[in-house]
């Protein structure tokens, strides 16, 4: 049977004071691949901030690679998110200083502490990317969908279970896009690594074909098609 990676109950999800989605009912297994669409102020970006710990879950259950939400406060969130990765729309890397460095950052700054252990696994993520020969360069030197494949590289730093990926397309030319689709799913077969990606890149879905989950009018539908 599948490892569950998450799992919503009943959740009401809420932003400050607003209930933005109502009674969410949502599994995601083990290396599972999820597309999450609806309009721009449907809840898309409130249903991933609840899941690495952003926004507090108040009501209803939920868990997220064995950590219970409704259990979260600032002292767990940390070890919430080692188990997960976040790709951003607009990369957020540190500009004053090389990918490898970039990397470097984050693995100190989630307890890693042997040097020649970070700079294995740099390498290691690199090279699942495709970047194994680019570490040395400064992000202003790179295209966008490098940057992008070093934002992946990043949120593959500690062997997450799941990935959040918030329009990773979003400012990509169609060509870089299918680079970044090919690598992403590449990532989820391989390393059974479950990913839900945002988006609103329909020629995406329709290339490369995946579950969709929906935000509409403060519910969230499952196995949904494109309208």
């Amino acid at each position: 049977m599948a490892e569950t990676i998450v799992e919503l109950q009943q959740a009401n999800i809420y932003q400050g004071d607003n209930l933005i989605l109502q009674d969410v009912n949502l599994t995601v297994e083990k290396g599972q691949f999820v597309y999450l669409v609806g309009k721009t102020g449907a809840g898309k970006s409130s249903l991933l901030k609840t899941l690495y710990g952003d926004l507090s879950l108040r009501e209803g259950k939920g868990q997220v690679a064995g950590f219970n939400l409704r259990e979260m406060d600032w002292k767990k969130v940390p070890y919430l998110r080692r188990t997960l990765g976040v790709v951003f729309q607009d990369f957020q890397l540190l500009t004053d200083r090389n990918v490898n460095d970039n990397l470097k950052f984050v693995l100190k700054a989630t307890g890693w502490k042997d040097v020649r252990l970070m700079d294995e696994k740099i390498a290691d993520v690199l090279d699942k990317v495709g970047l194994k020969s680019k570490g040395f360069k400064m992000p202003f030197e790179m295209s966008g969908g490098e940057q992008q494949r070093v934002d992946i590289a990043r949120a593959l730093l500690n062997s997450p279970k799941l990935i959040l990926a918030d329009e990773p397309t979003g400012n990509l030319d169609p060509e870089t896009s299918d680079e970044i689709m090919l690598l992403l799913f590449r990532i989820s077969r391989d390393y059974g690594t479950s990913i839900i990606m945002a988006t609103h890149d329909y020629r995406v879905i329709n290339k490369f074909p995946g579950r969709m989950v929906r935000t509409e009018r403060g519910k969230v539908i499952d196995n949904a098609t494109l309208t």
